[in-house]
């Protein structure tokens, strides 16, 4: 079982950055991938970053949206993970999830956060 908090979402100017934080805690050491989410109004809920094989490649992964502007980064102890986003447009809002997967004696799960809002003003 895995816990997750995100944090450091709010309002900023186009042009601006954010760093979002997600705690994670319980069995983390199972975690073989991890990532971030975007959810807008009235659209599905789409892959924004993540990180898999953690521990292993930590192989990385971006939407063509935000590949080039936001970096998904780790701690080495794999309880918590970021999304730093830099040149940040108006259509990046929305809430953003963290989101981790685990694999424990060949049982998978996907564990969400609750979710941060992040607003970006033109």
């Amino acid at each position: 079982q895995v816990l997750l908090v995100e944090s450091g979402g709010g309002l900023v100017q186009a042009g601006g950055s954010l760093r979002l934080s997600c705690d994670a805690s319980g069995l983390i050491f199972s975690i073989y991938s991890m990532g971030w989410y975007r959810q807008a109004p009235g659209k599905q809920r789409e892959l924004v970053a993540s990180i898999g094989d953690v521990g292993d490649a930590d192989t990385t992964t971006y939407s063509n949206s935000a590949k080039g502007r936001f970096t998904i980064s780790r701690d080495g102890a794999e309880d918590r993970w970021y999304l730093q986003m830099n040149s940040l447009k108006p259509e990046d809002t929305g809430v953003y999830y963290c989101n981790a997967t685990t694999v424990v004696a060949g049982s998978v799960s996907t564990y969400w956060g609750r979710g941060t809002q992040v607003t970006v003003s033109s």
